[in-house]
Order: structure tokens, then sequence, then C-alpha cells
């Protein structure tokens, strides 16, 4: 055990000792199983690999052996059951098993504690992991060494960055990071910021100080000091700014939705008309516009300038989410053109940067402490005015949350191995890579672009030769409909690879390829369009 209990020998116990070397020889052993379950098969690309994606939960629970119980299990075991998670969501069709070392004894691990070879496969059906290089699904992909590094550190450490006192070097390397970000941003007057639990979450401290900004008394008197107010977004926006407005008591029915064009980017002069419209009927847009820099669905950036001429003229404030990382490239930055002129960024560096999830960074331009102002409860036990030193460093009152790990240490390990010129090229090998697949869907029979790519979101229809012949019409859009959903389906029976599909408005489902990660190759986009005309031919 990693746990023992000293006794005093008046039968007194003294509370649980730690056996190091036995936790040390654990923490070896899960590391071995780490690097070659998740790392070196997560990322093979000739690996083919299993999850239990399709079986039901109540069979899943049977086979995880999920019930905590009062006496602990052996440390073989517990390591089996961290192969066992692993394994589980993401399985190599390869059978082995291993000898691991632990605490001096050689055991045999085998598949699963308890289950079988043939338990194994039959619950089993094949999905691509995040890490593989054939991984097209999400708006973040590959394998990160360095913020995985990261990772394992803090984990082990354990640290909590509202206090320089708890999380002294973290806390600077947090403000290192943000200073950085905000630099990039082009904000030549500083800013400040936080990083937090993701993008969604940015976008709901967006949303609050925002309003705090225009209802300062809302934080002690509540709803009942404001005035009805109304969040202005795109059609194309992500569905967080709906669940801040419901989380912060706004309510959804004032979220007034802002037309797009064709190619998903806000029309700035339909956002002034749903200003004047909300004013109209005596509501107050009191602050909030949410400009999308590469929309979740079509890689669309709204146009940022044009938006912030309409923000200034109504002083509204204006926040920007998802594609800072193209700030990082003199070839794409034009991409943000105006971006220094928003109040607020959400930018997530585990999307085209890698870092490993989750990273995320709220930005905002204010230099008078307002997210501080707007967040603070000044507790007491932590937030002590006196303290020797700078407490401008104890951060953690800006924040919702009390304990925060230091995800920016991820960004900061990774900046500093990297440097800002391989940053780029990663953005720019990752946009060119998307560049590429379109070109190659325009030369190829059956597949269609739904429209030119902006980022890294190419989205398409593959049409089986069933259908070639049917010209444009209902009866095509029907069928067509149809297609990528059975091509998913076996996709992921496969294992060969991942792609996502959608309907968007009124158009029938649709390949969303995203090609995030600098880390494929021009092999593994030209195997991804083969395998969609193997798998989906004879539809």
């Amino acid at each position: 055990m990693l746990f023992t209990m000293e006794t005093h020998l008046n039968g007194d116990t003294c509370g649980p000792t730690v056996d190091v070397h036995a936790a040390e020889t654990f923490i070896q052993s899960a590391m071995e199983i780490i690097l070659d379950e998740a790392v070196k098969r997560g990322t093979n690309v000739r690996e083919k690999v299993k999850s239990v994606s399709g079986t039901p939960p109540e069979q899943l629970k049977e086979l995880l052996d999920l019930e905590l119980k009062d006496e602990g299990e052996s440390e073989s075991k517990i390591l089996q059951r961290c192969r066992d998670a692993i394994r589980y969501s993401v399985k190599s069709r390869k059978k082995y098993s291993t000898v691991s070392k632990f605490c001096g004894q050689e055991r045999t691990v085998f598949k699963g504690v308890g289950v079988s070879d043939t338990d194994y496969d039959k619950h089993l059906f094949s999905v691509i992991p995040v890490a593989h290089p054939r991984f097209f699904n999400q708006l973040y992909a590959g394998l990160e060494p360095y913020s995985m590094v990261a990772s394992f550190i803090t984990e082990a450490l354990k640290p909590s960055v509202y206090t320089y006192e708890v999380a002294p070097v973290f806390t600077l390397m947090e403000n290192a990071v943000l200073r950085k970000m905000i630099e990039v941003v082009g904000w030549k007057e500083g800013g400040d910021g936080i990083f937090n639990a993701g993008g969604s979450m940015s976008n709901m401290y967006a949303v609050n100080l925002a309003r705090y900004r225009h209802c300062p008394d809302i934080k002690e008197a509540g709803l009942s000091a404001a005035p009805r107010l109304v969040i202005l977004t795109s059609q194309e926006c992500h569905y967080s700014i709906s669940k801040a407005a419901a989380l912060l008591g706004i309510g959804t029915k004032n979220v007034y939705v802002v037309p797009s064009d064709k190619r998903g980017k806000m029309i700035p002069s339909a956002l002034e008309e749903q200003i004047k419209t909300a004013k109209n009927e005596g509501a107050v847009p009191f602050m909030y516009v949410n400009a999308t820099a590469g929309t979740t669905v079509l890689g669309a950036f709204d146009p940022i300038e044009e938006i912030a001429d309409i923000c200034e003229k109504y002083n509204l404030w204006l926040h920007a989410c998802w594609g800072g990382a193209a700030l990082m490239s003199q070839k794409h930055k034009h991409l943000l053109k105006g971006i220094h002129r928003v109040d607020s960024v959400a930018w997530n560096p585990h999307k085209m940067l890698m870092v490993c999830l989750q990273c995320s960074a709220f930005l905002v331009r204010d230099k008078t402490s307002l997210l501080q102002r707007c967040h603070s409860a000044r507790a007491s036990y932590l937030f002590q005015q006196d303290k020797f030193y700078d407490v401008s460093y104890d951060t953690g009152d800006k924040s919702v949350q009390c304990s925060r790990k230091p995800d920016a240490f991820k960004l900061w390990l990774m900046w500093k191995a990297l440097g800002t010129r391989e940053l780029e090229q990663r953005v720019d090998r990752a946009l060119a890579m998307a560049r590429y697949v379109a070109e190659e869907i325009k030369k190829r029979e059956g597949f269609r672009l739904l429209m030119e790519p902006e980022y890294a979101n190419v989205c398409f229809w593959y049409i089986p030769p069933s259908l070639r012949k049917l010209p444009d019409g209902p009866e095509l859009w029907k069928k067509l409909h149809t297609v990528a959903p059975m091509v998913k389906e076996r996709m992921m029976k496969k294992g060969s690879m991942m792609v996502s599909y959608q309907t968007h408005r009124d158009k029938p489902n649709f390949f969303r390829m995203v090609v995030i990660s600098p880390q494929i190759s021009t092999a593994d986009l030209d195997f991804a369009l083969d395998e969609i005309h193997n798998l989906g031919r004879d539809l």
C-alpha cells in the first residue's frame, strides 16, 4: 500500500504516512502505461483503436466496476484500472500483455481485472483518439509534449493560483503569459485578464463584466437594480452566449440575434438595426456585442473593425472569441483586423496552438481593476491587505472560482520551448493544410465545397455515384442528407479516422473537417478524402 498508519506505543494513530518508495514505483509504472497506451498508440497513424462509445451505459458500468467500496484495492489492480480507463476510451486492436515491476516484484498485467480478451473486444467499436493524426472532428487535436509535461507537473504539485504565497511560481508565470497575450492582441496601454475553465467561461466573464460596467449596483442589489438588458450576437455565435444569458439572469429571450451573410459573417447594418429595435422596445442593449473570430461551423470571422465603429457609436461593450491563434501569424492576423479595439477577448490556446486541455484566457482592455471590482468578495482568510509582498499578485479575487489550476504554465512552458516563431509556423502550417484539402476537394469527382474556407473549417459534401446525375433540388438534398451520417457510422466502426458532420440553415448534412493540427501531413488529408469515398461509394 502507498499509505501506512503509524501507531504510538499507547495505541493512538498519528495519521497516514506515505510509503515513498511504493508511491514512486507506482507513479513510474503508471507513467509507462500512459506513454504506451495514450501517447505511443494514440498518436500512431498505423494503429486502429477501439472504444466503447456505442456500448449502453449500464453495460459499461459493469465492465468498469465503478462501485466505490470500504476497502481499497491492490496497487496492481489500480494500475490495471488506469490501463482500462485508457483502453476502454481508446483501445488498440493488438492484443498483448505486459510485465510491469511494482514494489520490486514482476507482475503480468493482463487486459482487464476479471475481463477476458473476448469480453474486451465484443463490446468495442473503433474510434480515433484526439491525438491521432486523422482526428478532424473538433476544434482541438494533436499531441503537444511540452504542455503535457506541464500538466503532469501541476498535477504532482497540486497548486491553486489564488494567492502568491501558495503558488508563487505559477502566479508569476500566469502574469507573464497574460502580459504577452495582451501585447499580441495589440493593447499598447496594457490590460488585465485571468485564465479560467474554458472558452464558454470566458464568454460568461465578458457578459458579467460588461453588465457590471453598465450597472455596478447590480453586484449588491441584484437584478432589481437593472433595467431590461439585451445582448446582441451573431446567429452563428457559440451557444455559450445563450447559456451566459440564462445563468446570469438576463434571459435567453433577451439575446438578440443578428443576421449573418452567406459566409457566416455578422452583417454590421443588421447589428445597428437590432440596436435600434431594442432601444425602441425600451430595452437597454447594455453592453454586449459578441463578435466571433472563427465561427464554430463555417470558421467565419466577423468584421470586427466595422462592428467596433457601431459599438463606439452606441457605447456598447465589444467582445471577441476564439480565433486568437491567428494573431500569432503575420500572414493570417488580418483575419482579426480591429481586434485592438475590442473590450475583451476569449482566447483558447488549447485549440490551434495545441496546448493540452484546458487552457483558456479571458483578456480585458480595462486598466481600472474592473475585473477585480466586479468579482471581488474580499475573503479575509485569503486576501489580507497587510501581507509582506505586493498583494496585486493575489489574483484569486478577480476570479469567480476559488481553487484554480495553473493552466497558464502549460502555455508558458510550450512557448518557452518553441518560441513565438515556431508558434507562428504552427498556425501557418495548419491553415496551409486546410487550404490543401479544400483544393483537393475541388479536383475530386463527387466532392463539393460548401464554401471556400476562411480558417481551419473545411465544409463539404460527398455525393455518391448513385446521386451524381440528379440535378440540384429537393430530391438530391433529401437523399444527400443521409449520406454523411452513414459514412460517419461506418468510419466509427472501422476506426480509420474521425470527421464530424452537421446541417446548417437549410443545407443538408455535410462534413465539417477541422484541419487544426500542424502535425498532420498531406498524406493524412488524402487518406481522409479517399476513405470517405471508399466508405460511401455504395450508398
